[in-house]
């Protein structure tokens, strides 16, 4: 048991953390890791939805033991962008919506995440932040020493080789806020970044879409109707096959990071307004004589990573 990875995942649900979330349920139940909590941030909808749409999705597992937290209901400095035309109003569009039997803690997830880390084992616990990094950013500020307890943070941002997805330069979870996004670069934590570089690799082809319908479970055709709803966008704004799954991307880089190129480098993220506001700056050939601060995803083996996120999906009921 104690091999088996420890992850929290702070997510602002949207379809595509919706899968990450089921993957992650998925490998639980497989005893792949141990999934121990989910913070909420406010991204791709307001708070109100984001930890709503979190505790519907441990129902959809049966799986409401996972404790759920709310955090950050705008980011650091400036005022919430949000994305309903890519997720719809609720932020999961494709599907219909329950009042969740998964309670919501009391307990704010900054706090959580800070009380939380601090009595961790030393480097003993793997964040996924797949929405803003708001919610790490205040755990950090609110207790430094929390750091301690993390093993990894992997996170699903920035981009450097393709364009950005909400501005020219930026991705949507840098962009929404770039200052808590460079709190959590400089922190000194071990940082693997799953960037749109990679995650525009995995998509979701009709043929990918229809392995999962065919599944003998609930799930896999209630994603697959998700996701239905979600491709749409990225489809038509780039030009690709089928919808990126953006957020699995980080959950498997987490457990299986043989999926994946990597190269240790210099990141930043540019907190000025203007048009590079939330853009990520990497030192690819190690001209600035800073000391690298990430691992830096830029190629992924999709098959492998669709065959895990199917094998996962499928533990699901």
């Amino acid at each position: 048991m104690s091999n088996i990875p420890q992850i929290i995942i702070d997510t602002d649900p949207g379809q595509d953390d919706a899968a990450a979330i089921l993957m992650a349920l998925g490998l639980d139940k497989l005893n792949e890791i141990k999934l121990l909590a989910l913070t909420c941030v406010a991204g791709n909808v307001p708070l109100h939805y984001t930890q709503k749409n979190a505790r519907i999705i441990c129902d959809w597992a049966q799986r409401s033991d996972i404790p759920v937290y709310a955090g950050a209901k705008k980011p650091l400095l400036k005022p919430l962008f949000t994305a309903e035309e890519v997720h719809g109003k609720t932020g999961l569009d494709g599907t219909k919506l329950h009042e969740p039997n998964t309670v919501l803690q009391e307990k704010n997830a900054a706090i959580f995440l800070a009380e939380t880390l601090a009595n961790a084992s030393k480097n003993s616990i793997t964040l996924c932040p797949i929405g803003p990094l708001t919610n790490l950013a205040l755990a950090f500020s609110l207790n430094p020493q929390c750091i301690q307890g993390i093993k990894e943070i992997v996170i699903m941002g920035g981009t450097f080789f393709e364009a950005g997805n909400v501005t020219p330069n930026a991705d949507f979870n840098f962009f929404v806020d770039p200052v808590a996004a460079q709190i959590v670069l400089q922190s000194g934590a071990n940082i693997r970044i799953v960037p749109l570089d990679v995650t525009h690799k995995a998509c979701i082809t009709n043929e990918r879409m229809e392995a999962l319908r065919q599944l003998p479970n609930q799930n896999g055709k209630r994603f697959a109707d998700i996701l239905q709803s979600y491709e749409r966008f990225d489809i038509q704004q780039f030009g690709l096959e089928g919808g990126p799954l953006h957020d699995p991307c980080a959950i498997a880089a987490a457990i299986r990071p043989e999926f994946f190129n990597q190269k240790s480098l210099y990141v930043e993220v540019d907190t000025s307004s203007g048009i590079c506001e939330g853009a990520t700056a990497l030192d690819w050939h190690g001209k600035s004589g800073k000391t690298p601060n990430a691992l830096w995803c830029y190629h992924i083996d999709d098959k492998s990573f669709f065959d895990y996120f199917t094998h996962a999906i499928s533990a699901l009921p």
